[in-house]
């Protein structure tokens, strides 16, 4: 996601760093960044690191770590950024802006992204389908967070990235983190693309009933979405991002650890202090941390 629009940007002409593993960064600086994008391909020439300090000058951050290094990447940045930079967090979840908030002084704003991507290798990004984002401010905005958030607008649209300011962010990050706990852990579990696991019935039913456990929950945490709002966004991810495997099961077949203790895993967490049961969730959630173990053996 971080290689997708950082990507858009430095295609518009903006001064973008990529930051993130020594390997991705020496082959993005030696062969340039390959954009495999729907509608264009494209080898871009971006300045790539493995050192935060080339977060010393940033005007934006985009925040796309796994929500699982969310505290430690924070902690870490927090007295390299200057006071004038503005952090967009780009995960998965409803808490990282909690986190973050919480070790930096710097304004941190919700992005709510519907985007298919994914890594081929150390310097090829395959763009699935869609791109849109929708920003928003989790505290009561000031006029200062107006002034960023249309900014943030105007460096997307100028880069072809649709961005709205989002009136309802709590209720957006919401609606995403529920694609997150119908979708990934099952593509994850399966290694399936969404347009193929809505061929199957019974994956269909597991959706509606994981989208039941998480309507309630979410009631319960004072955010109300309809039924009927639940199942368009649900459709929706299957229609648009069919070939696309989930987050998930990119990290499941490399042996990485998964983000799942912050999506199904969060609305076990949400359902033992509510005293709701979520069976399906438990369920998909167990299985997810079965394949963690068994995976992180293999490699």
């Amino acid at each position: 996601m971080g290689c997708y629009f950082g990507g858009m940007l430095a295609r518009a002409g903006q001064a973008v760093a990529l930051i993130g593993r020594s390997e991705r960064a020496q082959a993005i600086n030696e062969l340039g960044l390959e954009m495999d994008c729907k509608s264009f391909q494209e080898v871009m020439r971006i300045k790539a690191s493995d050192d935060l300090s080339a977060l010393g000058d940033a005007d934006l951050v985009l925040l796309s770590v796994k929500s699982l290094d969310t505290e430690k990447t924070i902690q870490e940045i927090a007295s390299i950024l200057p006071s004038h930079a503005v952090i967009l967090s780009l995960q998965n979840g409803v808490t990282n802006v909690d986190i973050a908030t919480k070790w930096i002084s710097n304004p941190v704003y919700a992005a709510v992204v519907y985007v298919a991507t994914g890594m081929i290798g150390q310097r090829t990004m395959k763009h699935h389908g869609r791109g849109e984002l929708y920003v928003g401010s989790l505290q009561p905005a000031k006029d200062q967070d107006q002034e960023n958030l249309a900014a943030i607008c105007t460096l997307f649209e100028g880069a072809d990235v649709p961005c709205s300011i989002a009136q309802h962010i709590e209720k957006d990050m919401w609606l995403k983190f529920l694609v997150n706990c119908s979708y990934n852990a099952i593509s994850g579990i399966g290694q399936i693309a969404y347009g193929e696991m809505v061929l199957i019935p019974e994956i269909v039913k597991q959706i509606e009933y994981i989208t039941e456990e998480f309507l309630a929950i979410a009631t319960a945490e004072g955010v109300l979405i309809s039924e009927a709002e639940a199942a368009e966004v649900n459709a929706l991810i299957a229609s648009t991002m069919v070939t696309q495997r989930s987050s998930t099961a990119q990290d499941l077949a490399r042996g990485k650890k998964t983000e799942i203790d912050f999506l199904n895993g969060y609305i076990v967490e949400l359902g033992k202090k509510y005293g709701v049961p979520v069976p399906y969730n438990e369920s998909i959630y167990a299985l997810v941390k079965m394949l963690e173990q068994s995976k992180s053996m293999q490699h």
